[in-house]
């Protein structure tokens, strides 16, 4: 892949950031940590034209190409193999969390993309489960060392967006309980024993984002942008505050005016203010962008 860019922007605008998160608090807090000297999280966006077919399916040679070059730019090592050892070890059991929603789904491509890197990392078939909706009892997930986050952006009724922090919600037996507050306490679920402290990558699907919806799992493919792109990285919070900025553009550029979401997509926020999971500040994230760069929106 080429076209490497790195954005590091300060004067990141405000307006849009606050709109995506749909929270004055962020707001209120910006100014002051504008002037803390913090490591950045590295969020990388990489997009290719050519990983969906002309049936809008993603072409998994494509994708392991591309889920290569994030994960090489996010390790700092430019062999491929040695990037992805880097994070999985032969001795892993892998959980990869998936996402089964039937409009847009993680894909069975981008599935066995990232199966096959962690095989080729040395971890046993055996020891690798792909699921969504019945990870509790999953007996991979239930031994799992290692989980690898992977799911697309969407709008969604009860949190705004579907992102990465909500993809998790499956690892409690009563998800419907977190949809009060516009589900802002998914964030306090990746502390349940099942995921705590190992999801050692996260891939955010930004092949077909669903920018724009109305009412429970609604779905207009007049509301999906064929984006071409992956979030990746290992902030969680960071992948999704940047895809939701991305989110954001596409629904301003769509009607022409800046349209929040709503109900705003504020657990994003609280995952870094009140659980601390990562960062939702775009001050302190490192965006690098790789491949395509027109209409990134970002």
């Amino acid at each position: 892949m080429s076209n490497r860019k790195v954005i590091t922007r300060r004067d990141f605008i405000k307006k849009t950031s606050a709109a995506a998160i749909g929270s004055s608090l962020f707001l209120a807090h910006t100014d002051s940590l504008l002037s803390q000297d913090e490591k950045k999280s590295k969020v990388v966006l990489v997009r290719n034209l050519d990983v969906l077919d002309d049936n809008g399916k993603p072409r998994e040679e494509v994708v392991l190409e591309m889920l290569d070059a994030a994960v090489k730019d996010l390790t700092g090592n430019q062999d491929a193999a040695q990037a992805w050892q880097s994070i999985i070890k032969p001795d892993d059991v892998v959980g990869i969390k998936s996402n089964v929603w039937g409009y847009i789904p993680t894909t069975t491509q981008v599935e066995n993309a990232l199966k096959r890197r962690v095989m080729d990392a040395g971890v046993k078939e055996a020891d690798i489960g792909i699921d969504d909706r019945g990870v509790l009892q999953n007996p991979v997930f239930k031994r799992s060392t290692a989980l690898i986050n992977a799911r697309p952006m969407r709008s969604h009724h009860w949190s705004g967006v579907g992102s990465l922090i909500k993809n998790y919600v499956m690892f409690v037996p009563d998800p419907y309980n977190y949809h009060d507050d516009s589900c802002g306490r998914l964030g306090v679920i990746w502390d349940n024993p099942l995921c705590r402290g190992k999801t050692r990558l996260n891939v955010l699907g930004m092949l077909t984002p669903q920018f724009h919806s109305a009412g429970p799992h609604a779905f207009n493919p007049k509301y999906v942008r064929n984006y071409h792109g992956f979030l990746v990285g290992f902030d969680p919070v960071a992948v999704d505050a940047t895809g939701l900025r991305i989110i954001q553009a596409l629904r301003n550029d769509h009607y022409g005016e800046e349209r929040p979401l709503s109900p705003p997509a504020k657990h994003i926020y609280l995952a870094d203010t009140r659980y601390h999971l990562g960062t939702a500040d775009p001050n302190k994230i490192e965006i690098v962008k790789i491949g395509y760069d027109k209409d990134s929106f970002i």
